[in-house]
């Protein structure tokens, strides 16, 4: 890798790390950055898997203020994540290409669509009754298939797990942000030690990603919980919509 091919890798990073802590989606600059310099897609990917870990452990961090008093509901939700991540990394690397891909850009929008209407349908859901203060085991199931998907290529999968717990979750989008962001963090991390142990991690490619994808992390934190509610939604949907179109396209 050149010197100039490095920074652009680090300059994707950063970019990603940024679009991942407030919503998600940075998959979506980092992994065609790397296709472009000639990397193989599932090389690119569990490279990108691998790069984008430090990141996503600095965007948690720099939301932790959010994270106060929610310890017992990201552990509740940690569970989903770590299986899901692991099983989505085994089917990354089990299955023909694209074998899953087919519904992604399907689930992009419903997520989309979740998180558009998410105050009107809390408003609705608030009227009712609630048996679990978490969501429930439904809700564990869809967090635990988002992480599915988020382990097997991670493109949005912030955007779905915010739509999931907005649904399910009567809190800020802030504070939810908050959660989402422990939760792809934990994707991340338990996919990537399934990819340095029995993928094909091209290290300086990661190594470029992490690098970017730390700053960008911060950064991200920093910008996100300044968001107003409705401009946070705006920027979820956005993000989501043009990841539909990246993938269709791409």
């Amino acid at each position: 890798m050149s010197l100039l091919e490095f920074a652009a890798v680090v300059a994707a990073g950063f970019g990603a790390g940024t679009i991942n802590v407030v919503v998600g989606s940075g998959t979506l600059v980092t992994f065609p950055t790397l296709l472009a310099l000639g990397y193989p897609p599932v090389v690119a990917n569990v490279s990108n898997t691998v790069g984008l870990v430090p990141g996503s452990v600095a965007g948690a961090w720099g939301y932790r203020r959010e994270l106060v008093g929610q310890r017992g509901r990201a552990l509740r939700f940690a569970a989903a994540g770590v299986l899901g991540g692991v099983a989505g990394a085994l089917l990354l690397l089990g299955l023909p290409p694209g074998a899953f891909e087919t519904i992604v850009p399907g689930l992009i929008v419903l997520g989309c669509a979740l998180v558009a209407i998410q105050p009107w349908l809390a408003r609705r859901l608030r009227e009712r009754p609630r048996p679990h203060e978490h969501g429930g085991p439904v809700v564990w199931s869809l967090v635990l298939l988002t992480a599915v998907y988020g382990g097997y290529f991670g493109a949005a999968q912030g955007v779905l797990m915010l739509a999931v717990l907005g649904l399910a979750l009567d809190d800020s989008l802030q504070r939810l942000n908050a959660v989402k962001n422990v939760q792809t963090g934990l994707v991340n991390l338990v996919s990537g030690v399934v990819f340095v142990i029995v993928g094909d991690v091209a290290w300086a490619a990661a190594g470029a990603v992490a690098l970017g994808a730390v700053l960008g992390g911060l950064v991200g934190a920093h910008v996100g919980r300044r968001l107003p509610p409705a401009v946070l939604r705006g920027v979820v949907v956005t993000v989501g919509l043009v990841a539909v179109v990246v993938m269709v396209r791409g």
